[in-house]
């Protein structure tokens, strides 16, 4: 990874945090840090992307802004997070797209509605495109199976390649100097961890989201929009079980199994983008790069049109508006797919490469280490 001005920053602020070692307790950071006396730029790479962002060590170091010093390791590492996902985006050029992504979000939506639209309309009768479809296959007399499953399955393959290639030379950079196997005991930590959100729990008490106070408000929306995109996800592979095993076509009934998930992970899509976003707006942002904040907005904006055009579609299916509300819908979660890549949700693929290595690393500590480190007690400010 480049030298930049964030990497040296954190370079230099993590050499007197290894000095002063007052934040050894607070989170896996600091634990990952504990071994390191240098810093290379792959090694803040990872610990930027092992970061959750609590703020602990903002509000509790001594050495923080007005000081002299100025350490702001939230801040170094907001930085160097985007500066990673541009340094090992695939292919090169659409780097890019990570600069000004609330920008390129919104002419992405844009244009993949206008897309939907107009292929709704071209695929539609003359007269027809605001008719009432109802029942099974209601969907499928407005855009056709084969062409729905293609676009969407395509795009989504294509953004996954190409996401897994950069996460590929991120890991390769990552573990560089690190040749140990990974165990199973490693994975099942780190799915835990990324499962859990262990590490927005801060030192214990959680994150200081809003100032200096603590509070687990933000883990909780995270949690509620981490879930609720995992239930949508889980009503689509139900719904698709029902079309091509069981031969039920869609739409389905309101208390059917892909209706209620769906209709729960929107309202957690929305609920937790709105509450993460209030948190961002109200939080104190001396903490945060200025860089960071265009794509979790970006990220919060696209997933909750996702959930809200989802939630509409649901709502007025069996009216006339259903096949303009489908073509806004499949427009929204095509640019979504094709954004993948180039934008926030990147994150958490990152992060979970970064909870793998730490694992990894706690495999092959030394007993005396993992002894001082499970006797550590969490220090309260």
């Amino acid at each position: 990874m480049r030298t930049t001005e964030a990497i040296e920053a954190a370079g230099r602020a993590l050499a007197i945090c290894n000095a002063c070692r007052f934040c050894d307790d607070y989170c896996v950071v600091f634990r990952a840090s504990d071994p390191r006396r240098a810093f290379s730029s792959a090694d803040l790479g990872y610990l930027a992307n092992l970061c959750h962002n609590c703020r602990n060590c903002y509000y509790a170091c001594q050495y923080a802004p007005p000081h002299e010093f100025d350490i702001n390791l939230p801040r170094s590492f907001s930085q160097i997070r985007s500066e990673t996902y541009q340094e090992y985006a695939w292919p090169r050029p659409l780097a890019v797209l990570f600069q000004r992504n609330a920008a390129v979000s919104l002419v992405g939506v844009v244009l993949a509605v206008a897309f939907t639209l107009a292929a709704t309309i071209g695929l539609q009768a003359p007269g027809q495109h605001f008719d009432r479809h109802s029942g099974p296959g209601a969907f499928y007399a407005i855009i056709p199976w084969k062409i729905m499953a293609f676009v969407a399955g395509a795009s989504l393959g294509l953004s996954l390649v190409l996401l897994v290639a950069g996460l590929v030379r991120f890991w390769r950079d990552m573990d560089a100097q690190a040749p140990q196997a990974t165990s199973v005991r490693a994975l099942v930590t780190a799915l835990r961890d990324v499962l859990t959100l262990r590490n927005l729990d801060g030192g214990g008490h959680g994150c200081n989201d809003l100032g200096d106070a603590f509070s687990r408000t933000r883990r909780r929306f995270h949690h509620t929009m981490f879930y609720g995109f995992g239930l949508c996800f889980a009503s689509t592979a139900i719904a698709t079980l029902y079309d091509h095993v069981l031969e039920w076509p869609a739409p389905y009934p309101f208390l059917s199994a892909p209706v209620i998930l769906g209709a729960m992970g929107g309202l957690g899509m929305i609920i937790g983008a709105s509450g993460l976003a209030w948190i961002k707006m109200e939080g104190d942002q001396n903490p945060t790069a200025r860089c960071a904040a265009d794509g979790d907005y970006a990220l919060l904006g696209v997933m909750a049109l996702v959930a809200v055009s989802g939630l509409l579609l649901l709502a007025f299916r069996e009216t006339g508006a259903m096949s303009v509300l489908l073509a806004i819908h499949l427009g929204v979660v095509l640019s979504f797919f094709l954004l993948l890549p180039y934008g926030k949700f990147v994150h958490g693929f990152y992060r979970a490469a970064a909870l793998l290595r730490s694992a990894m690393e706690q495999e092959v500590a030394s007993p005396r280490t993992k002894r001082h480190r499970a006797d550590g007690k969490t220090r309260v400010r």
